[in-house]
C-alpha cells in the first residue's frame, strides 16, 4: 500500500512539475501575431522547431497507447498499420505547398472560401471541430488510465487536474506556447522512448529478433488497417488543424521539407513505441500494453511511461486549444482579438472533457472521425479542378454517409472481401472514396455534356 501511495505521490508530481515549468517558460503572447501565428520578434518558426512540432503534436497520448495496444494485438506489423497515418504528413505537406505557391492562399479556410463558398466553410469548420473535440477526451483518459481504474475518483481527478494545467499555460501564449513547449517535449519524447527501449531489450525474457519478425502480414491480421490508413491519409491531415496551422506560419519551401521530415521521422517513433506492445505479447501481457508493461517492469519504468504519456499529451492538448481557438477568432472572423481566442480555448477544455465520464473508446476517435471526411479526399487532390460548388457538398456528404454506416456498422458484409478485425473499415473506406470521387466530378460531367 504505502509503495503504490509513493508511486501515486511521483506521478502527481510529474503532472505539476512538468506543467509549472512549461507556464514559466512559455512566451508571453500580447498580439494576435504572437498569439495565432507563433511569431516572436517578428520571425516564423525554423525548420528544426516546425518539424519537431508536428512530429510531438501528433505523437499523442492516444496514438502511442493505440501503437502499443496494436503491437500486442498483432506484432509489429500493427505497429507498422498505425504507422500508415503518419503518410498524412507528406500528403499535407505537398498539397499545402501547391495551395500556397500556385494558389497563393494563406489557409485552408481562404482556399475553401474561394473556391466553394462560405457554406462549404462551414460545413468544413464543423467537421474540424468535432476532430478537436475528440482530440481533448482521447488524450486525457490516457493519462487518468495511469492514475486509476477507469471511473474511479483517482482517475478523474488526474485528467481534470492535467486539463486545466496544459489550459493554464497555453492561455499564456497560444500558439507560441504550443510549439515552444513541442520542442522541449519532442526531445524529452526521444530521450524516454530510448530508454524504455534499452530496459526492455535489456529484459532477459525479451526476444528482440523474434520481436522485430512479430506478426503475419495479412489483411486479418494488421493489413487492414494498414491499407484503411494508408487510403484515409488522402483526406484526414486536412480536417485537422493541429496539423494545416502548421502549414502556413513558415516559407512554403520550409513547411514542406518539414512535412517530409515529419511523414518519416514521425512514422519511426510509431513503430518503435509499438515494440512496447509486442513485448507485452512475449510476455503474456493482457489489457493496456503500456501500462501493464510499466507495471511489470518496476516503478522507474512506470514513471518513465507516465512521463512520456504526459509530454506527448500536453503537446497535442496545447495545440488542440490553439486551433479550436483560431478556427473561431481568425478563421470565422468571429473575435479578431487575444482575449476572445481564450474564452475559446476554455470553452472547448470544458466541453472536449465530457465524453470522459461517459466511457467513449480511445482508437474510435481516429478511426471514426477519419472516415467520416474520406470525401475531402476530392477536394484537395483534385483541387485544381475546375468544378460547381455543389461537388464539394456531395462529396463531403458521401464522407459523412459512410461514417454512419461505420458507426452504427450497418455496412454489409456482403460487400467485405477480407477478413478479420479492421476488415468493415477498410471497405467502408474503399467504397466511400470511390464514391466520393464520382459525386465530386459528376456535376462537371454533367455541365460538360
Amino acid at each position: 500500500m504505502e509503495y503504490l501511495t509513493q508511486t501515486s505521490t511521483l506521478q502527481w508530481l510529474l503532472i505539476i512539475v512538468s506543467s509549472v515549468i512549461f507556464f514559466i517558460l512559455a512566451p508571453d503572447a500580447k498580439d494576435v501575431a504572437t498569439f495565432f501565428k507563433a511569431q516572436h520578434r517578428g520571425k516564423s518558426p525554423n525548420m528544426l522547431m516546425l518539424t519537431g512540432s508536428l512530429i510531438i503534436s501528433w505523437i499523442f497520448a492516444k496514438s502511442i497507447t493505440n501503437a502499443a495496444n496494436l503491437g500486442l494485438e498483432f506484432g509489429l506489423v500493427g505497429g507498422v498499420a498505425y504507422a500508415g497515418y503518419y503518410l498524412s504528413f507528406a500528403v499535407a505537406g505537398i498539397i499545402i505547398y501547391q495551395l500556397r505557391t500556385v494558389g497563393g492562399y494563406t489557409s485552408i479556410h481562404h482556399f475553401l472560401t474561394d473556391k466553394y463558398g462560405r457554406k462549404a466553410v462551414g460545413l468544413f469548420s464543423i467537421l474540424i471541430s468535432f476532430r478537436l473535440f475528440n482530440e481533448v477526451w482521447s488524450n486525457t483518459m490516457v493519462i487518468g488510465t495511469y492514475f486509476g481504474d477507469m471511473g474511479s475518483t483517482p482517475y478523474y481527478a488526474a485528467i481534470i487536474v492535467f486539463t486545466l494545467l496544459t489550459l493554464a499555460y497555453t492561455l499564456k501564449g497560444g500558439l507560441s506556447s504550443s510549439i515552444f513547449t513541442d520542442v522541449i517535449q519532442m526531445v524529452l519524447f526521444s530521450v524516454l522512448l530510448m530508454i524504455i527501449l534499452g530496459v526492455i531489450f535489456a529484459e532477459p525474457s525479451a526476444d528482440v529478433g523474434e520481436m522485430l519478425t512479430s506478426g503475419t502480414w495479412s489483411m486479418e491480421l494488421g493489413l487492414n488497417l494498414f491499407f484503411a490508413a494508408i487510403l484515409q491519409s488522402f483526406s484526414y491531415p486536412f480536417h485537422d488543424p493541429v496539423l494545416t496551422d502548421r502549414g502556413f506560419i513558415t516559407s512554403p519551401m520550409i513547411t514542406r521539407k518539414s512535412f517530409l521530415w515529419a511523414a518519416v521521422l514521425g512514422g519511426i517513433c510509431i513503430v518503435l513505441f509499438s515494440l512496447v506492445g509486442v513485448y507485452a505479447q512475449q510476455a503474456g501481457l493482457e489489457g493496456q500494453a503500456a501500462v501493464e508493461v510499466a507495471k511489470k517492469l518496476g516503478v522507474v519504468l512506470l514513471l518513465i511511461i507516465n512521463f512520456i504519456m504526459i509530454t506527448s499529451a500536453a503537446s497535442t492538448l496545447d495545440s488542440t486549444f490553439s486551433s479550436f481557438s483560431k478556427l473561431l477568432t481568425l478563421d470565422l472572423n468571429l473575435g479578431a482579438t487575444v482575449t476572445f481566442g481564450r474564452v475559446m480555448m476554455i470553452i472547448v477544455a470544458v466541453l472536449g472533457t465530457i465524453p470522459v465520464f461517459l466511457n467513449a473508446e480511445i482508437l474510435s476517435a481516429t478511426t471514426i472521425s477519419g472516415t467520416m471526411v474520406i470525401g475531402l479526399t476530392p477536394v484537395f487532390m483534385l483541387w485544381k479542378m475546375k468544378v460547381p460548388q455543389v461537388s464539394y457538398f456531395l462529396s463531403v456528404i458521401c464522407g459523412l454517409f459512410f461514417g454512419v454506416l461505420l458507426i452504427f456498422e450497418w455496412f454489409p458484409d456482403q460487400l467485405i472481401f477480407t477478413t478479420g478485425k479492421y476488415a468493415s473499415l477498410l471497405w467502408i473506406n474503399i467504397y466511400g472514396v470511390f464514391l466520393s470521387f464520382i459525386l465530386f466530378l459528376l456535376p462537371a460531367w454533367i455541365r460538360r455534356s
